[in-house]
């Protein structure tokens, strides 16, 4: 194209870079030296990152917010008037999310340098992190639901290979597999989400035929072409349209991978791979790409207010779930894994409560979604160079860091405030949006569980803090703990950057759905009433950690069963394997494995001994010898003779 920029018409770099250097590290370069794949690896990510940017800036000057696709290749055709393409899709949308994974991506890598030095494997690890990489980036380019779905899957794949990098640790090795197996079965939803809406886009598309796009193109699926007549389809069963079921069918993909309740049991158990892999998971890649599946999809879903409703609805109990939960483990990783679903629930409710006439949560969901990346990572990182010091998860073990990692100990301080919402950081204008988005839109109920959470994060957050970085070291860890390397402190300092200014780059302004409508026009009580909660969170925090822990005791033991129910996240992992193992295996299982054993194979068994036997008995008719032949012909006629008589 060329009346676009270098970049824009180049923007297939973007996710081809990291494929190519997965190509190259993983067959050429690994084998022979992990740390060259590891330098390799890393300048193939940044080098995407700067083609991101690039493509950000002419996007910004010349674009407009049009929807470009500067990139494309025939890649499947069905029939004449029926193929897919893979591209790259260039808009508002996915300019934010190539920059967000490009970005938290390149820095992790940096930091995985340092953090991932004498680990066996290393080669292999650069290898899946590239893999990973490209995956996210395929998925958020996508043009269409067909690349979106085969990058989706190839996500979850290497999501399975990170999380079980340790593969000798059978934790890691359980882990790696829970996350695929749910995900999996969320991911049939969306299958079957996308089967309906192909074969409604087809039939629609061969009736109107649109120049330019094909029927899984997402400029069809959500253009007024395929859309006026899917909303009119009747009701199939129940009162549910096509159109509801099917939008239900993506949204169960996207609470899969998003990990929604009751498919959110994958995640926490997802920190048994490398912390560096915990911190791209939650801040940039797979987590986000429910959010980003809902947001992509959001004139479809916009048409269903049952859709909508049940969105919200997911989004408020996860994100309160959640919140309550990490306000009871020890286990520094798992906090912030709670974490990270609690703030995945802000986004989905923010979506929840958007629609055409009131489209502000839209805007505040993917404006969280940006800012969310940066202090999440950097909680991650953080947590890594603690980890990595004490050699222990456990809070608990930690204490007194402020003094033995003062850039380690500032730079959580920052992310800390920042996902608390405290003025002027980047978290508190990304979650005021989605507050004003809830309460202007007449949903006060949520408002008001959004605004209970908003206090629970900052009391979970700042209970992390305080335990860790305050008091006295509480082990020999924390005790001979030292600052971490440099390549380590570089990727902290720049997302704590971002955490501090990151809230006053205008996202709404560009990533909308119809008119741009700001959250800083409503009542400065909203505001207000998020920072008062966020400093009941912290003053909590500080009197129960530091001022005075009697008081803890006092208030955990007068509700111990309360405390232990939420410290064992209210039982839901134990109910999936009863309902796994004493329902599932024990009455579905073994008769389908009996029914393949003796009745599946059993009849291919029959069928092979009544062969076998056929051909023994046969084998005494046709033995060779002439004697015998001459017996059976004596016989014959001896009979024939007895019959005509």
């Amino acid at each position: 194209m060329n009346d676009i920029g270098f970049f824009l018409t180049h923007a297939w770099l973007i996710p081809g870079l990291p494929l190519l250097s997965f190509i190259i590290v993983g067959l050429f370069i690994r084998p022979r030296s992990p740390r060259a794949a590891a330098v390799v690896a890393t300048l193939a990510v940044f080098a995407s990152f700067i083609c991101a940017g690039g493509v950000a800036c002419e996007y910004l000057r010349t674009a407009d917010g049009a929807t470009l696709i500067p990139w494309h290749v025939e890649w499947l055709r069905y029939q004449e008037h029926l193929s897919v393409s893979a591209g790259v899709l260039v808009d508002p949308i996915s300019v934010l999310l190539m920059i967000v994974v490009t970005l938290v991506s390149s820095l992790v890598h940096l930091y995985s340098i340092a953090y991932m030095h004498g680990e066996d494997g290393k080669g292999r690890f650069f290898t899946f992190l590239n893999l990973f990489t490209f995956s996210m980036l395929g998925l958020v380019t996508a043009p269409n639901l067909l690349q979106m779905f085969v990058c989706w899957e190839l996500v979850g794949a290497s999501s399975f290979l990170l999380i079980g990098y340790y593969f000798k640790k059978p934790e890691a090795v359980a882990a790696s597999k829970k996350a695929f197996i749910v995900t999996r079965f969320a991911d049939l939803g969306f299958l079957i989400g996308v089967i309906i809406l192909a074969a409604y886009g087809y039939d629609s598309y061969m009736a109107a035929p649109v120049a330019g796009v094909e029927p899984l193109d997402f400029a069809y699926l959500t253009s007024s072409a395929f859309l006026d007549g899917f909303k009119l389809l009747p009701s199939i069963f129940a009162g549910v349209s096509l159109l509801t079921l099917s939008v239900l069918l993506l949204f169960i993909g996207a609470a899969g991978k998003s990990a929604m309740f009751p498919l959110h049991i994958w995640l926490p158990d997802a920190m048994e791979g490398p912390t560096p892999v915990s911190a791209l998971i939650h801040a940039a890649t797979m987590v986000v790409a429910g959010v980003y599946l809902v947001a992509r999809m959001f004139p479809v879903f916009a048409l269903s207010a049952t859709a909508l409703m049940v969105v919200a609805a997911v989004g408020t109990f996860t994100c309160l779930f959640a919140a309550l939960i990490g306000c009871a483990q020890n286990d520094m990783k798992r906090v912030l894994a709670f974490s990270t679903l609690s703030q995945l629930g802000y986004m989905m409710l923010a979506l929840g409560v958007a629609s055409s006439s009131h489209p502000l949560g839209y805007s505040a969901s993917m404006f969280h979604l940006f800012t969310h990346a940066f202090f999440k990572a950097l909680l991650f990182l953080c947590a890594g160079c603690a980890i990595h010091a004490v050699h222990s998860n456990n809070i608990w073990e930690m204490g007194g860091l402020r003094r033995k990692m003062p850039i380690t100990h500032a730079c959580f301080l920052i992310a800390t405030l920042a996902i608390a919402g405290v003025f002027p950081l980047a978290g508190f204008w990304s979650k005021d949006e989605i507050l004003v988005a809830t309460l202007s839109s007449g949903h006060h109920l949520i408002f008001g569980m959004a605004l209970i959470v908003a206090g629970l994060t900052a009391f979970y957050m700042s209970r992390v803090y305080f335990v860790c970085f305050w008091g006295e070291p509480q082990s020999h860890g924390a005790s001979h703990a030292h600052e971490a390397p440099l390549l380590m402190l570089i990727p902290l300092i720049v997302l704590a950057i971002l955490s501090v200014v990151g809230g006053r780059i205008p996202v709404p302004e560009y990533v909308h759905f119809g008119v741009a409508t700001l959250a800083h026009e409503a009542s400065w009580m909203v505001p207000a009433a998020g920072s008062a909660m966020a400093a009941i969170g912290i003053f909590s925090a500080w009197l129960l950690y530091v001022k005075n822990s009697d008081l803890r005791d006092t208030i955990v033991g007068r509700i111990s069963w309360v405390y232990i129910v939420v410290r064992q996240k209210f039982y839901i992992d134990e109910v999936y394997l009863f309902i796994t193992k004493r329902i599932i295996f024990r009455y579905i299982a073994a008769p389908a494995t009996w029914f393949d054993r003796y009745v599946v194979d059993g009849g291919v068994n029959l069928a092979g001994l009544g062969t076998r036997g056929l051909g023994r008995g046969l084998s005494y008719i046709q033995t060779g010898q002439v004697q015998t032949y001459g017996l059976w012909i004596v016989g014959g006629v001896i009979l024939l003779f007895v019959w005509m008589a």
